[in-house]
């Protein structure tokens, strides 16, 4: 997949999409990127108006209008009463961004006809974008599992953000002021590129401002897809096949080997609830070599935490074994080449494979 940033093309028609004019914001920035992902609107000329009769003429508006009416391609949020969310349990209300990049089930005939309005899918009228966009970047089938399943990672780790920002939503619920401010998010980057109050300002000079922060929003999702694709997806192979394999390893099923080492925390969580593994079947500690590239890599053993992101683990380490180190937790363990057990008790070291192993099965008995 390129990371490279779409190149905005003459139209070749009189068809146009059309955004607000004005100040801009990083949702409809990062929809305008988006859209031009797709054929359909690459040499599509976009039109910065208010202006309601340039508004009625366009092929479709987003972030203004007061209208949300996926028919028509109307993709505005700001109207009393607009309570769209992205579904699959996200709660944030949607932005133009959001708006653009949802997605919407739609059933086809034999003939890959719609069933709602029997046109084509490149032409079907009711839905949004967001499987296209990613289909089109990613070379694959729109139905593909690995559309489907960036599809909803992409939103929760960059889409989504745009729209809680755009909509006010703050991330923590809290009554005290923050501690600190940021102003490296994309979103202040995208506002920071809006003509500043003593600066020369004019529609030409805000449309090529605008073009500059479409390019930039692009720019993330592009990088953070390549990511997603070429890092976070293998790793979740990885992880996944270590939790197919874990009852061959002990019959218990709570202990996980990995080859090599790949973030796996996140993985591991999310493929438990996809596999439905039972609470007392759950993995409580994970091994792994310190350098995947030398056979004779030292060994990791490594608590699995409550969540992902959590420093409680579901079993720790032995409370015996903790801050002991070397020859002094060999002896005191009964196992050969130990080198560590951190005083916490998280994550804990060995010389070889089967040493770790070792000692996985002897903190699950204890």
């Amino acid at each position: 997949m390129s990371t490279d940033s779409p190149v905005t093309k003459k139209p070749r028609s009189s068809e146009y999409f059309a955004v607000h004019a004005g100040t801009f914001h990083a949702d409809e920035a990062l929809a305008v990127f988006l859209l031009r992902l797709l054929p359909r609107f690459a040499s599509m000329e976009l039109k910065r108006s208010r202006d309601p009769a340039v508004l009625e003429g366009a092929t479709l508006i987003a972030d203004v209008g007061g209208v949300y009416d996926p028919e028509t391609l109307r993709f505005d949020h700001h109207q009393r009463g607009f309570n769209e969310v992205f579904g699959h349990g996200f709660k944030t209300k949607l932005s133009s961004a959001g708006l653009v990049y949802k997605c919407v089930a739609l059933s086809f005939d034999s003939k890959g006809l719609c069933e709602h309005d029997r046109r084509p899918h490149d032409l079907c009228s009711l839905r949004h974008f967001g499987k296209e966009i990613l289909s089109t970047v990613l070379s694959q089938p729109i139905d593909s599992p690995l559309v489907s399943t960036l599809f909803l990672k992409m939103y929760a780790d960059f889409v989504e953000a745009f729209d809680g920002i755009d909509n006010g939503v703050t991330q923590y619920v809290s009554s005290e002021p923050p501690l600190y401010r940021s102003r490296t998010d994309i979103s202040s980057r995208v506002g920071a590129l809006n003509p500043r109050w003593n600066e020369e300002s004019s529609d030409a000079i805000l449309d090529q401002r605008f073009e500059q922060a479409s390019q930039l929003a692009g720019k993330e999702f592009l990088d953070r897809l390549d990511y997603l694709e070429k890092a976070w997806l293998p790793a979740r192979e990885i992880v996944q096949r270590a939790v197919e394999k874990r009852k061959d390893v002990h019959p218990s099923g709570k202990v996980l080997v990995f080859d090599e080492f790949a973030p796996w925390k996140e993985h591991l969580h999310i493929l438990e609830q996809d596999l439905a593994i039972p609470a007392d079947e759950l993995p409580l500690y994970a091994l792994y070599p310190e350098d995947s590239k030398k056979p004779e890599s030292k060994w990791r053993i490594q608590a699995v935490p409550v969540t992902s992101e959590s420093f409680e683990s579901r079993k720790a380490l032995p409370e015996a074994w903790r801050g002991v180190r070397d020859d002094q937790l060999s002896q005191l363990t009964g196992i050969d080449g130990c080198v560590f057990v951190h005083a916490a008790g998280f994550i804990g070291g060995n010389a070889t494979k089967d040493g770790a192993m070792t000692m996985a099965i002897k903190a699950l008995e204890i």
